[in-house]
């Protein structure tokens, strides 16, 4: 992700802007050998910004092949009911 580090003082008032996260955590050592008060954010950039209005994918006559063949070779898959849960339920704290 692109973006930059800014460095600020106990009173947060901005004292740097860092390109790198080490840089802005080297800079606070420096300022302060204790870390106490100094702190950084990070603000992340905008990335590109791509005009997809004119890439779209068709939304219909799309057809999902889910074993590999092509055209119409689908096949049913028979789904199984799990028995039903016979476990008792957890109580935290609770001893036989």
């Amino acid at each position: 992700m692109r973006g930059y580090y800014s460095v600020f003082n106990p009173r947060g008032e901005k004292i740097a802007d860092c390109g790198q996260e080490k840089d802005a955590v080297n800079l606070l050592s420096m300022r302060n050998r204790r870390w106490e008060g100094h702190y950084y954010t990070f603000t992340p950039l905008p990335g590109d910004i791509i005009d997809i209005s004119n890439k779209q994918l068709p939304t219909r006559d799309i057809v999902v092949n889910m074993d590999g063949g092509v055209g119409g070779s689908w096949k049913e898959v028979i789904i199984k009911e799990l028995p039903p849960n016979c476990q008792e339920p957890f109580i935290p704290d609770f001893h036989d």
